[in-house]
């Protein structure tokens, strides 16, 4: 009954994020200092941030801003929150990711490579690949950059495995078809095995 009532108390934003197959989405979240009398028109910073939805993306906003520009929730405020989309998300791509990290031992920089028909799907490969190889929680980790690669210019060989011209996979089920139409049926006859051993 708890995990019930847990359950529905979860917000819609949530359950829709979690329904369309990726947990993480490309927002821009564009913020500002708010006006003075020394400065009426403060400059706007637009991020691009990844999060499971709207209010998460305003939430790191306010994280690295604060870092980087002299500027806080408690005197700046957000213009725009937007959601990113693909452009293509049918065709598959090559996706470079740089991260900054804190895992056990301290903060270190990664650059990771995946294939995917979309960016978040790259990023979601990433939060898995992470936590599976070194244990590194969704939490301790930074997206510096990403990008779409060239075929030239991806490194790491299990991206550039799938590169070669004439690519093929194996057939692991070889189903028995009939060599002309004619003698298609609904139901196929099979000699029956009657060996025991």
């Amino acid at each position: 009954r708890r995990a019930a009532s847990k359950a529905s108390a979860e917000p819609e934003s949530r359950k829709a994020t979690m329904a369309d197959g990726f947990k993480y989405h490309q927002y821009q979240v564009v913020g500002r200092h708010l006006p003075t009398e020394s400065d009426p028109s403060p400059s706007l910073y637009r991020m691009k941030v990844w999060a499971v939805d709207e209010v998460c993306a305003r939430s790191k906003f306010w994280y690295f801003i604060k870092r980087i520009k002299r500027v806080k929730k408690a005197n700046g405020q957000i213009i725009a929150v937007n959601e990113i989309f693909e452009k293509d998300p049918t065709t598959v791509k090559n996706y470079g990711v740089w991260l900054r990290v804190m895992s056990r031992t301290g903060y270190y920089n990664m650059y990771k490579e995946f294939r995917d028909v979309t960016m978040n799907g790259a990023i979601d490969q990433m939060y898995q690949d992470l936590a599976a190889r070194h244990r590194i929680r969704a939490s301790c980790i930074q997206i510096i950059k990403t990008g779409v690669l060239a075929d030239e210019d991806c490194k790491r060989p299990n991206i550039t495995q799938f590169h070669k011209e004439n690519l093929a996979f194996p057939l692991p089920i070889k189903t028995k078809r009939a060599s002309e139409k004619k003698y298609r049926s609904t139901f196929k006859a099979n000699r029956p095995n009657v060996a025991h051993f």
